[in-house]
């Protein structure tokens, strides 16, 4: 007998012919994650995953937290494995089990058993029927409950037995790096990381950008903006930040631009810049945290204004969230107290006081080519762009 972690997946399951690809990122995930612990082994069997330490111990407190925020797994299941299939096996199994975890009874519960094996000379229920009432007969101040139970047995024959009781959520999605790479663009607030978590739940290998714009941003804020992807880069293994200095560009639109219309061709100049980037480390799409409606720059008019000035697709996957919403999920991946540390970024430093909410495409292109030299200046601040790996 040996503890083992059981992970199981959802949408990977529903692939076809690219399942097995699925599952291998997925694999090699984990492996890549625990590779600073020593001794633990990830493999396949039957439409499951299974962490084993194969030198020492198995430490839960440390590997549980660890595979719940690997992305594309939807649950773990600590639990035991072993090779003898008997009933009598299983009882003694299934009754050490319960006693390590509920040593005191006083829980309602039930056993589920499944087999994939149907040669095996019980049913799944006779199983079920016969292992409860050995635990039941066993422990004292226990109830079955097969409708609501708080504890739920689970038994398992496959090529091994396992036994398990306990199931703690992850995130689910797909497995990371499966779906491509987008490019995030990160200001610091509440929606952008979102935005960057939820891109990257679907698979989507992730990297981002910040506008820097000196003096008018502090250092603070840019280390809000590090401390945001140090947080993300918990979910996704690692995260590339790159550092764009956009103080020029800024100033000059600021120069050069009615005030209402302002924030409008600075979004424009940030995607451009954005694509740029995108297209130096082959990334599919840019990633916004625009939530339709949430201010001026996200309205319908506003979002037919500024896609244009990029040529690849722009991700809104906040676009159809309310602001609730948003935080709920800020809150839950870790990054809402670090978003709402009050240093103001380049987003809202320059921003006019009544911004317009419906402007018009051909109007807002018409200015930005009176504006001399301002592509220029986009591609000079990608090129003097720092890298920060996280």
């Amino acid at each position: 007998m040996k503890n083992v972690l059981l992970v199981k997946y959802g949408e990977i399951a529903m692939r076809g012919k690219n399942r097995y690809l699925i599952e291998n990122q997925l694999i090699w995930s984990i492996i890549k994650r625990l590779e600073p612990y020593n001794g633990y082994r990830v493999y396949k069997e039957q439409g499951r995953l299974l962490v084993v330490n194969e030198v020492g111990e198995f430490d839960y407190d440390t590997v549980i937290p660890i595979v719940t925020k690997i992305l594309g797994v939807t649950a773990v299941c600590p639990g035991i494995e072993f090779e003898d299939q008997s009933i009598e096996s299983l009882r003694k199994h299934a009754l050490a089990h319960f006693k390590e975890h509920y040593p005191n009874g006083g829980v309602s519960f039930k056993v589920v058993t499944r087999r994939s094996d149907k040669r095996y000379p019980m049913t799944g229920n006779e199983i079920s029927a016969d292992v409860g009432g050995y635990i039941l007969h066993n422990i004292d101040n226990l109830t079955v409950d097969v409708h609501n139970p708080e504890v739920k047995l689970m038994v398992e024959l496959r090529n091994n037995a396992y036994v398990y009781s306990k199931l703690i959520k992850a995130y689910g999605g797909l497995p990371y790096g499966s779906s491509g790479r987008a490019t995030v663009l990160m200001s610091g607030g509440i929606d952008s990381p979102v935005a960057a978590f939820l891109t990257a739940k679907r698979g989507v290998e992730i990297e981002a950008v910040y506008f820097d714009s000196p003096p008018y941003t502090s250092e603070r804020a840019k280390q809000k903006v590090f401390d945001l992807a140090e947080q993300l880069a918990k979910y996704t293994g690692s995260l590339k930040l790159y550092v764009v200095p956009f103080t020029e560009t800024q100033l000059k639109i600021y120069e050069n631009t009615p005030p209402e219309k302002m924030t409008i061709l600075l979004k424009r100049a940030m995607l451009k810049a954005a694509q740029k980037v995108a297209e130096n480390s082959k990334s599919m799409a840019l990633v916004t945290g625009d939530s339709i409606g949430q201010v001026a720059s996200q309205t319908m008019e506003a979002i037919m204004a500024i896609d244009p000035a990029a040529t690849i697709p722009v991700l809104r996957p906040l676009c159809a969230m309310d602001k609730q919403e948003i935080v709920n999920v800020a809150v839950d991946i870790g990054t809402y107290d670090i978003s709402i540390r009050p240093y103001e970024d380049c987003c809202t430093v320059f921003v006019a006081k009544h911004p317009e909410t419906k402007p018009k495409k051909s109007i807002i292109e018409a200015i930005e080519r009176k504006i001399e030299g301002l592509d220029e200046l986009i591609a000079k601040a990608v090129e003097d762009a720092k890298i920060v790996e996280f």
